[in-house]
């Protein structure tokens, strides 16, 4: 499975997409994701654990507290998957354009 799989399975899940937007403005400490949501703080460690695994947040040590943030590799990996498509978007778009304007002109 490649890590834009990963990611966007990971973000397939209320709870983990909750969680991931959290972490939105910045780190938070395991105790303060938790707070608010409807699951049990060991609930919570294992999202956590899935959206490590996914490349989507990290997790660092402070003091006795683990410190989740977003990890903007992995959200990068996801922007580039999700602008391959963008891109050939774009390019149907123009291809659609320009026949438009083709057959207005004749």
């Amino acid at each position: 499975m490649s890590l834009s799989e990963k990611s966007f399975n990971a973000l397939g899940d209320p709870t983990r997409r909750i969680i991931f937007e959290k972490l939105r403005n910045g780190g938070l400490a395991v105790s303060e994701i938790a707070e608010g949501l409807s699951v049990s703080r060991p609930a919570v460690s294992q999202h956590i654990k899935i959206l490590k695994d996914a490349k989507l947040i990290r997790v660092h040590k402070k003091g006795s507290k683990n410190i989740c943030q977003i990890d903007k590799d992995g959200v990068m990996a996801m922007r580039f998957y999700l602008d391959k498509f963008w891109e050939d978007a774009l390019a149907a778009f123009k291809i659609a354009a320009e026949e438009t304007e083709k057959s207005t002109k004749l």
